[in-house]
């Protein structure tokens, strides 16, 4: 692989993009899409089981929710990329097989998000732990699997944005670009340079990342507004990020689908942080939802005194 800065041409700089995405060991192949896709699980589950300790859950509990959390998450996230960009699979021209080519790269954020809270809830309902509290232990950690995972489209040379002369503009193999812009209605000559979509959201997550942890040992967040608010900093950043990019996608009223769902997702996320910090100020007092149960039949139970 070249070096990360690269000459293009006597002024203009470039960031390339890797020659290969898959390497093999005898027969089996290594893909670094999914390499990167571990690799950011690990982060999270390793993060996440620090937080949740903090928070006095158990260590174990994070693999064994994470056991439904993240099969779930992976299906859901590829049933979303193929719902939400079905041409390649459906149109004239698609393959119905290449649905079933994750290692191919294509996982769509909210299908992931949404099956793999189904997952989480399934692993936190067996484990007897409070689902929120969990969700607000495992936020940081998600922003920093999708960061790491977004290297993952860079080797796969994909999702990148709008031709620039930045400095810091992505290089991409002519077929790719010329496939790319040619689908996009663009002309890209020889040396076009692309914005590094993937970059700036990888940026943007872990800037997130670190701001929700702060935020949450500040404020002590509880009840769901941490993962709350991941959502709505997520979604501020893909708004404009998805509209730099020039890959194929289903449009609505003019825009690329995923805009809309991040608006639309993001101001529902502003809405619940703010009704549930109204009804749940505070962090919950304990994560077991065996000690909570007493708790609330205890406050239900009329004074004998009275």
């Amino acid at each position: 692989m070249n070096g990360l800065i690269s000459a293009v041409g006597p002024v203009v700089a470039a960031i390339p993009s890797p020659s290969e995405h898959t390497w093999y060991i005898g027969p089996f192949p290594l893909r670094a899409y999914a390499l990167a896709i571990l690799a950011g699980i690990a982060v999270a589950v390793w993060l996440t089981r620090k937080r949740w300790v903090e928070r006095g859950g158990e260590a174990d509990d994070v693999l064994e929710i994470a056991f439904w959390a993240v099969p779930f998450g992976i299906v859901g996230g590829r049933l979303y990329h193929v719902i939400s960009s079905p041409d390649a699979y459906w149109g004239p021209d698609g393959d119905p097989l290449k649905a079933l080519r994750i290692w191919d790269g294509g996982l769509g954020i909210w299908g992931a998000i949404a099956l793999g809270a189904v997952g989480a809830y399934i692993g936190c309902r067996r484990q007897k732990v409070s689902f929120p509290a969990f969700a607000d232990a495992l936020a940081p950690g998600l922003l920093l699997a999708q960061a790491i995972g977004r290297l993952g489209n860079w080797f796969n040379q994909e999702l990148f944005g709008s031709p620039t002369t930045l400095p810091w503009g992505l290089q991409v193999d002519p077929s790719v670009a010329d496939y790319v812009c040619s689908n996009a209605g663009l002309t890209c000559g020889a040396g076009t340079l692309f914005h590094p979509t993937f970059l700036y959201e990888m940026l943007w997550n872990v800037a997130a990342a670190f701001l929700l942890i702060y935020l949450d040992r500040r404020f002590r967040l509880g009840h769901g507004r941490v993962f709350w608010l991941y959502v709505l900093f997520y979604t501020l950043g893909r708004v404009w990020i998805e509209m730099l990019r020039i890959d194929d996608a289903e449009l609505v009223l003019g825009l690329r689908l995923n805009v809309w769902t991040s608006i639309l997702v993001g101001v529902g996320a502003l809405i619940a942080f703010i009704v549930v910090g109204r009804r749940n100020p505070g962090r919950e007092e304990t994560v077991s939802l065996d000690a909570a149960e007493p708790e609330q039949a205890d406050a239900a139970r009329p004074d004998p005194g009275r």
